[in-house]
Order: structure tokens, then sequence, then C-alpha cells
């Protein structure tokens, strides 16, 4: 049995509806989160415990409690403002779109991994693939490319670049089935073209005669859902296309849906396949059965539909439990983690370290145990300043002349005492240093 979806809907312009619940199909309201206007593109779901959206114009992200409304509860500083956001299906990670650079952020941790910059103008939109291995962005530098989390850790570099585009790529959607799967990209050249993630090849581009603005695919990945800017929407049957490089659609056809009043922004489509749900910026989201081609519902909104999602997991929202998040959101880093090491937060002192630390501090115990207490609480403040992130030959150096430094220190100390009681020549010596 398929669980209950939940759709989630966020506004622009109204600064008070913020992001609502949906109960699907009834098209009931389940919950409302206020507290500011969402920019396009720039909700998700983190768990099923959080909802996270980005705050339009501004340089935060606001977070509710999914079980809890009406009341904000986090607010997430970003370095700029931020133009679409995403979370791993796993919610194990979170990239928001920020300018023309991508930030990735843990968020077991709330460290930043990376800041990644390989486009050259504003980037517009993001989606993971079901396995949270791969992503996609795409910008108005006509550029959509393929991320991989296991190359931004290894050496920050995309797995593709696609560049067919010849206007700004709007929307993207990846498909099911991790990297086997397919990605589909609307843009504003009139163009929605299908690929494939693992190999990166281009399948075949759909030319519907306007500026294409979303795109979704159905889980079984049946049909390709192109909306435009007049508010149509085309329904392209890949289950039936024939192997071409490109297809015409036009607009007049039968296989187009129309209720929006103007362009539409946001598509998702139900699990079961059934069920199309589509934003616009009329302010109306409708509820369409792909099989009849019919609007079902519509739901009415007091501002530009900027985003919508379906999910299946909402805690507390189908139900009446008070259960808190199993894990608290921490506080997001600004700075990536190579670049705050000087400052001294957020590091630990690595295994090997602790061990130097252990010996010097028993070897100091045979000089005293006040100078042992102290010079070993000293290094251990160094160590947060800095050799939590230094590597085990460096922290060698450090502690080689550290030790050689204290052993000249002790043998003047020792000479200038010596003097005191020797006589002869030690005695002048005596004279000569005072």
């Amino acid at each position: 049995m398929a669980l209950p979806e939940v759709l989630l809907t966020a506004v622009g312009g109204d600064g008070t509806c913020g992001v609502r619940a949906w109960a699907l199909p009834s098209a009931l309201p389940l919950m409302a989160y206020r507290g500011g206007s969402t920019a396009p593109r720039s909700m998700c779901v983190l768990r099923g415990e959080y909802v996270l959206a980005a705050q339009a114009g501004k340089q935060y992200i606001n977070v509710w409690e999914t079980q809890r409304k009406d009341q904000l509860q986090q607010k997430v500083i970003c370095p700029g403002v931020v133009t679409c956001l995403v979370a791993s299906p796993d919610g194990l990670h979170i990239v928001v779109g920020i300018a023309e650079s991508l930030y990735v952020w843990e968020t077991s941790s709330g460290g930043l991994l990376d800041v990644l910059c390989r486009h050259y103008q504003d980037i517009m939109c993001l989606s993971f693939a079901d396995d949270g291995g791969h992503f996609v962005s795409g910008g108005k530098d006509n550029l959509a490319i393929v991320w991989s989390l296991a190359g931004i850790l290894r050496n920050g570099e995309p797995r593709h670049v696609w560049n067919q585009h010849t206007l700004p790529v709007m929307d993207v959607c990846c498909g099911v089935g991790g990297v086997r799967a397919r990605v589909a990209t609307a843009s504003l050249d009139q163009t929605a073209k299908l690929w494939e993630l693992g190999s990166g090849l281009l399948l075949f581009s759909v030319v519907l005669g306007m500026p294409v603005t979303a795109v979704a695919l159905d889980p079984a990945e049946y049909w390709l859902f192109c909306g435009t800017s007049p508010g149509t929407i085309s329904v392209v049957p890949l289950h039936t296309t024939k192997r071409e490089q490109m297809v015409q659609i036009n607009a007049e056809e039968k296989n187009c849906l129309r209720g929006h009043k103007a362009e539409v922004t946001c598509m998702a489509v139900t699990m079961d396949g059934g069920m199309l749900v589509s934003g616009s910026a009329d302010g109306t989201v409708c509820l369409w059965d792909i099989d009849s081609g019919q609007c079902i519902r519509t739901i009415p909104h007091k501002g530009p539909v900027n985003a919508l999602l379906l999910a299946s997991r909402l805690r507390g929202v189908l139900s009446n439990a008070e259960a808190r998040p199993s894990l608290p959101l921490p506080r997001f880093s600004r700075l990536p983690r190579t670049a705050e090491a000087g400052g001294g937060t957020d590091f630990f002192i690595a295994p090997e370290e602790q061990i130097y630390s252990n010996v010097l501090s028993s070897w100091m115990g045979s000089v005293g145990e006040q100078q042992s207490s102290s010079l070993s609480t000293d290094f251990q403040w160094d160590s947060s300043l800095g050799f939590g992130w230094a590597t085990q030959g460096l922290s060698c150096l450090v502690l080689k002349a550290f030790l050689c430094c204290f052993g000249c220190m002790l043998g003047v100390i020792v000479l200038l005492e010596a003097t005191t009681w020797l006589p002869g020549p030690c005695k002048e010596l005596d004279h000569g240093y005072s």
C-alpha cells in the first residue's frame, strides 16, 4: 500500500502565507507554516522533520519543524541571497545556490563541505537524483551541470557540463534509477531536453515553440511534462516517441493541459504516476488526472506559487503526534572547514596528536607537577587553534621544536646556577654574565 502524500506549496509576494500543507487528492488544508515569502524553487523537506524555505530577496532560510504549525523555529543565515535550494533524499546534505556559486552543507554537523564555482551567472534550479549521489544545477549561463558528491569531496570538479541550451535553464528534474536515471531540463530557448545522467548523452530535444519554464517526469518515465510561459502544459509521451534527436510539439495538440493563466513555475508527479500537480504565477495550484488530462482540483493562493513538492513522510502532519525531531538542526558554517581552521572553531584534536600530548604530559611530570599541568594546558589550547587540522608530520615537527627550545632553556638555567658556587674562572664567567 502506497504511503499517503502531502502537498507542500510556497508562495511569494505575501509575507504572511509562508508554506502550506495540503492533503491529496482532496486538497484539504493540513498545516500552515507562517513566516515570509519564498524565493522561486527554494523549498525542501529535510528527513521529514523540517521544512526549509529561502526568504525571497534575503540572506537567510526559514526553518520549521513539521509537527509544529505557525511557529518559526530557526533561521539559517547564508553568505548571500538564495536563488535555489535542495536537500538530498537521505537528508544528509543541503545544496544552496547563491548567485553563481553552490554551497554544499553537511546537515549532521553543519559543516560547509565546499563552495562550487563552475557557473558564471546566477543559478536558477537544483535537483537531486533519487540515490542522493548526484545533483544537477541549471543557471542563467545556459549551462546544466551534473555534480557527484564523491567528486566534490575529491577534487570539486563536475561530472558533466551540458551546454546545448542557448538561453537560461529554468528548471531541471531527475528521474529514478540513481546513476542510470534520466534528467530533463527546461529552457527559455523553447526546448526541453532529456539526458542520461551516467553517460551525459543527450537523448532527444523537444521543441515547443514557446519558452519552457518548468519540467517534470513521472516515476515510470512514460511522460515528460513541459510547463510554458503562457500557462499551458505539454505532455510528451516517452514510451511511444521515436528515437529521433529532435521532436516538434504543437501547442494545439490534444496532449496539452490548459488551466493556468500565467507562467507555470513548478510541477511534480505523485508516486503512483496518476496525478500531476502544477503551480503558476497566477496564484493557483492545479491537480491533473494524467490519464484523462482533466483538472480535478484547483487550489487558490494569495500570491504567485514559487515552489511545490510532494512528501510521503512528514512527522506530525497526517497525525496528531507531537514527537520532536530525532536530530536537532545544527548551526551552519559560513566558511569551509579549511578556511576556519585558523580560527580555532568546530575542530578537534586528532587521535595521533592526542597521543603526543599525553606523552609530553607524562614526561613533564618529572620536572614538576605545577609546571607540567600549566604547560599541558597551554599545549591543549594551542591544539584547538591549529593542531586539530594539521597533519601528523607537521605535529611531529612542532613537537620536536618545542622540546628543543625547552631543553635549551633548561641548559641556560643550569649554567647560571652553577656559576654561583664554582670557584676560579667560573666566578669570572659569572661576572661576565652579570
